[in-house]
């Protein structure tokens, strides 16, 4: 079973769909405007994104006075932890549409990391609200004893450190400059 949608708030609603639209190639599918619950003045709209595979992301934003002088949006700062923690991966059906994603964002003036996980490759950049978004590519089936051994690390109280990931760091672009 999977995900209908996540929903966020965010502070600058047009940076939001443009980034969701021409960074991460997503499309607007539904809006809705509806009051704030227990506001007689305040309204919101609800915008949904296709994410081009199951489940859809969303976006609030909200128009109250209660909030007139914003409210966090980047989920990890919000709470005080690094922006690698909380995050959302999307799937990435083959290696070129995850090198057409990093190339793309590249060129909308992104700083991509890359990450080869030993059993998927992740790229990595912040949305304009500052949350961190991945698009994954997995490049293996898990075998049976990476399985049984999952549990056992789970569980272990001091488990053995794994080797480390190879991590790429891609600058923005030129091609960013002239946008």
């Amino acid at each position: 079973m999977g995900f209908h949608h996540v929903a966020l708030a965010t502070k600058d609603l047009a940076a939001t769909h443009k980034f969701y639209t021409e960074v991460m190639g997503f499309s607007l599918v539904k809006t809705i405007i509806g009051p704030v619950p227990g506001s007689p003045d305040g309204w919101a709209r609800h915008v949904f994104y296709d994410t081009g595979s199951q489940g859809m992301i969303a976006f609030w934003d909200i128009h109250d006075v209660q909030w007139k002088d914003g409210y966090p949006t980047d989920i990890n700062k919000a709470v005080g932890l690094p922006g690698w923690v909380n995050h959302f991966a999307y799937f990435a059906g083959s290696r070129e549409f995850l090198d057409e994603r990093r190339k793309n964002w590249t060129a909308h003036g992104h700083m991509v990391a890359e990450v080869d996980h030993e059993f998927c490759i992740s790229i990595y950049t912040s949305d304009p609200d500052g949350n961190t978004v991945e698009f994954c590519f997995d490049t293996r089936e898990f075998t049976d004893e990476e399985k049984v051994e999952s549990l056992q690390l789970m569980m272990a109280e001091k488990p053995p450190m794994d080797k480390d990931a190879k991590v790429t760091i891609h600058p923005p672009t030129n091609e960013a400059l002239v946008h």
